[in-house]
């Protein structure tokens, strides 16, 4: 009868264990299931044009479009993985899946929208011209038969070539290396967005920006024709983010009213 009664108490004992690795078990799996739900959004930038993006001192990813992202990002959940790469890779990238969107003070083309969808547009900017301070180039109506430099892909460099010929632009990987062409007097002018101009001119001596704008555009995100939840979703967001003036405060913190 003891042994009974024993038998009865072991087997109770491995049953209350049991029950007890099975509890944690469950436990453990649904804490790994928590942390791999956590979403990730992959934006590339190229990270040379101030200030909507560009490398701090230390060495982090930073400006309008960075903070913008991150905004948009916290809003919907999502974490923010910023990837820095060639502008020219940006559209490819978007839609070879190996970047979630692009945002790079890209300009909103009817081009580009045959291979992207954008979003709604959170920026304007202006494309200027750069020159040396004693350049016989006064206004844009100047840069016919000028050799003209501009940041590879962009829409300087599309509108330059449309407007001047292929043979008239020189085409850089990024706006520091056609600045330092200019310099170099490789190239009589640069085109070039306002802001990123406005730093270039400050870091090299003898340099000035016409007064006279080149062109006018809207700046967006470039997200896939294939993944329209985000383009709704980003969107969404991004009205909410204007709404409320949380872009404004953004841009207001990079570029000065009075700048």
């Amino acid at each position: 009868m003891r042994r009974s009664i024993a038998l009865v108490v072991v087997l109770v004992l491995c049953v209350a264990l049991l029950a007890g690795c099975n509890t944690g078990k469950e436990e453990t799996t649904s804490t790994t299931d928590s942390k791999a739900a956590t979403k990730t959004l992959v934006m590339g930038t190229n990270a040379t044009f101030p200030p909507y993006e560009y490398v701090d001192d230390n060495g982090t990813i930073i400006g309008i479009d960075a903070e913008i992202a991150k905004a948009v990002c916290d809003k919907l959940g999502y974490e923010l993985q910023i990837k820095d790469m060639e502008f020219d890779s940006l559209i490819p990238a978007v839609q070879a899946g190996s970047i979630d969107f692009a945002m790079a003070g890209m300009t909103v083309t009817d081009e580009r929208k045959e291979s992207v969808d954008f979003t709604d547009s959170y920026a304007t900017g202006v494309q200027v011209v750069i020159v040396k301070e004693d350049s016989a180039i006064k206004t844009v109506d100047d840069l016919k038969d000028k050799k003209i430099g501009v940041q590879s892909g962009t829409t300087g460099d599309i509108y330059c070539t449309d407007d001047y010929g292929q043979e008239n632009v020189n085409q850089y990987a990024n706006g520091a290396l056609a600045v330092a062409a200019l310099v170099n007097g490789q190239v009589d002018c640069v085109v070039i967005d306002n802001e990123p101009a406005k730093a270039y001119v400050a870091a090299n001596t003898g340099l000035k920006i016409l007064e006279t704008e080149y062109v006018t555009e809207d700046y967006a995100a470039a997200i896939s024709k294939d993944n329209n939840a985000l383009l709704t979703e980003f969107n969404g967001a991004l009205k909410e983010l204007i709404a409320d003036g949380t872009v404004k405060t953004i841009v207001d913190k990079y570029i000065k009213a009075d700048a």
